[in-house]
Order: C-alpha cells, then sequence, then structure tokens
C-alpha cells in the first residue's frame, strides 16, 4: 500500500473542524499570542542543550573520572538526548518552535546532535506518521522492522508474537542507537526507490553526502573522542555509549507508543477506492490518545506529547499551548459525539500499552 493513493472522507463531520479550528484560531487572537514558541521553549531549549552536553564536558575535560560517576552522567546525556528530541528538533521539524522559518531550520538540525537525519525523519514522521496515522503500509511507526514485532491487527501472526510485550522493551532501547547506525540509510535507499522527494530540493547524492559528514561527526564526537580521552577500557567506553542510546530509546519509544498503540485504537484500512472511511480530524481522534494531562513536570520533559490529540489536530501550533487548547477540543469532541481517548497518568497508558500489545500478540 505505500504506493497507493489514500484519502480521507472529509465530508464526515466536516463541520467539526472547521468550529474547532475557528474557536483555536480565536484563542491566539483574543490573547494576542503566537501559536509559535515563546521564552518557556528558549528556557527549555538551553536545559536540554545543558542536560546532554554538560555530563559530556565534565567528563571528556577530567572532572569526574570515577567509574560510577561517569556512568551516570552518560545516562543523564541519555535523559537529555531524549529531551532533545521531544521539546526541541520535534517543534522545529514542525516548524512551530519560531515564527523565523531559519530558526526552525537550525534547531531542526538538533537531530544530528542524537544521531538521527533530519530528512528522513520529517518523512516517516510528518508525512507518513502524521498524514496515515495508525493506517498499515502507510504509517512506518507501525511497521518495525523487525517481523518479531507486530503493532498492527493488519499484519502477518507469528507465534512470537504471544511474548512480544516481554521482549519489546530490549527493541525500544534500540531506537537511538538504530537512528545512529542503519535506519537513516535503509530509509534513505527506500525513498530514493519510491521517487519521494526529501528536503526540499537537495538531490539524493547530496543527502547521501550529508548523512555520511553527520554520521563521521557524531561518531567521532561520542565515540571516538571517549575512548581516546577517558580513563577507561574500551569495553567500559562501550557499555556507556550504548547505556546512553537505551536510556534515550527506551524514554522516547514508550512516549510515542502509549498515543497510537493502545486498546482504543481503530486501526482503519481504505475501501477499493482508497478512502479512509472518516475525515482526517476524526481519523485522528480514533487513533490517538492523551495521557497524564494534569501531570505539568512530565508535559514539561516530553515536549507536550501527552497531548498527542492536539499534536495531531493542530500540528502547526507549538506544544506549550496544548494544554490550553486540549480544553477546547475535549468540548468539541463532546459536541459532536466524537471520541476523545485520555489516560489520568503516564503508567496507566503505559499499561494499556502492553495489553495492546498482548492483544496484537494473539489472533
Amino acid at each position: 500500500m505505500q504506493n497507493t493513493k489514500v484519502t480521507y472522507n472529509n465530508q464526515n463531520k466536516s463541520e467539526f473542524i472547521s468550529e474547532l479550528k475557528k474557536n483555536v484560531a480565536n484563542y491566539f487572537e483574543s490573547n494576542k499570542i503566537s501559536k509559535f514558541g515563546n521564552v518557556n521553549m528558549v528556557l527549555k531549549t538551553i536545559f536540554m542543550l545543558s542536560l546532554y552536553f554538560v555530563p559530556y564536558v565534565l567528563m571528556i575535560t577530567g572532572v569526574f573520572e570515577s567509574w560510577l560517576t561517569v556512568f551516570t552522567l552518560w545516562i543523564l546525556m541519555g535523559l537529555g538526548k531524549a529531551g532533545i528530541g521531544m521539546g526541541i528538533m520535534h517543534d522545529a521539524n514542525h516548524r512551530t518552535y519560531s515564527r523565523n522559518p531559519k530558526v526552525n531550520k537550525w534547531l531542526a538540525r538538533t537531530l544530528y546532535l542524537v544521531g538521527g537525519f533530519p530528512a528522513t525523519w520529517q518523512r516517516q514522521h510528518n508525512t507518513l506518521h502524521h498524514g496515515f496515522t495508525n493506517i498499515d503500509g502507510k504509517d512506518e511507526d507501525i511497521s518495525p522492522i523487525v517481523s518479531i514485532l507486530r503493532f498492527s491487527p493488519h499484519k502477518p501472526l507469528k507465534k512470537i508474537h504471544r511474548y512480544q510485550h516481554f521482549y519489546i522493551w530490549f527493541f525500544y532501547s534500540l531506537m537511538t542507537l538504530l537512528w545512529a547506525t542503519s535506519k537513516d540509510f535503509t530509509q534513505l535507499f527506500r525513498y530514493k526507490k519510491q521517487n519521494l522527494p526529501l528536503s526540499g530540493k537537495s538531490s539524493y547524492s547530496s543527502l547521501f553526502t550529508s548523512l555520511i559528514i553527520s554520521k563521521i561527526i557524531y561518531w567521532s564526537f561520542f565515540m571516538v573522542l571517549p575512548l581516546v580521552l577517558l580513563p577507561f577500557a574500551w569495553y567500559s567506553i562501550v557499555f556507556f555509549f550504548l547505556s546512553m542510546h537505551f536510556t534515550s530509546g527506551i524514554v522516547l519509544a514508550i512516549i510515542f507508543q502509549t498515543a497510537h498503540v493502545v486498546p482504543t485504537s481503530e486501526y482503519p484500512l481504505p475501501n477499493e477506492q482508497g478512502t479512509i472511511e472518516n475525515s482526517f480530524a476524526i481519523h485522528q481522534l480514533y487513533n490517538t490518545s492523551n495521557f497524564a494531562p494534569k501531570n505539568k513536570v512530565l508535559s514539561w520533559y516530553v515536549g507536550g506529547l501527552n497531548h498527542q490529540i492536539e499534536h495531531h489536530l493542530f500540528p502547526g501550533v507549538c506544544h506549550v499551548h496544548y494544554s490550553k487548547i486540549s480544553k477546547m477540543v475535549k468540548e468539541m469532541a463532546e459536541k459532536y459525539q466524537l471520541p476523545y481517548y485520555e489516560q489520568p497518568g503516564f503508567f496507566v497508558a503505559l499499561w494499556g500499552h502492553v495489553k495492546m500489545l498482548k492483544q496484537l500478540g494473539r489472533a
């Protein structure tokens, strides 16, 4: 279905999204605030970049030399890496961090700092995931590269899937490590084969060159320099590096997966004409779930991704505004008798994800 055109039945309760958009626009206009980021985004950017680089500098310069302390610093870097991905890079790639396109462009490149590649990430996330959420064959987020994981009821069922809710955590921990190694290459080659445009007018040859250079710089900075400068055996450095990636990978994976691979998700398929039954907006409501809406600390750290419904309906709005507009979205959903899935806490949502994994592992 990758090359099949999929459309939505946007005549289905079209007044829902039109009225909601009007209310949200009125909110920004009446309060005289911008839909882009504010000073809170700047402070978060400073904090997350510091959480990532300050531990690195402290150990590289020899301020801390004990094995346990250095290991702890790498774990902090993993938390900072995930924070950069959720709270800085994500908004910048959606062009909502700043009104200035150049600011968004440069901050989108913070993805290089965590081992990823903006051009392929934007295709997978902005275009495929947001455009075709939970649609099998389109949304790559529910099409893992290993067949022993099953995130869609439309994928072939294997006996081993019965146990995926036990072994899934290992694969989740590999998320950013795959970014730093093979995933960007396989995606770039796949998108080239499908003749999909990436990153504006950049050619695939120039993108490939940029990809090679970015990986060389990343591995030189986070692997070669520590091997040269840190007073530990090479296997300890490798362990530290992997621990950082395991930390960031598990954090990013569980935040994103608890919003879409959950028991309330519909996983619709298009009809013979390639049309999804619902409109785009209603489709997002049926296939997205919020969690921990009152947990301000969690919401701050995860870049508002606990408000996934608002993010999918308004990807052009910075995440610092999601908690405010969520009230309007919920009221409008109730008015039009549409679902608004929301879990009170993160661990409740995570348990729901585990139950969904278990359900997908059985016939």
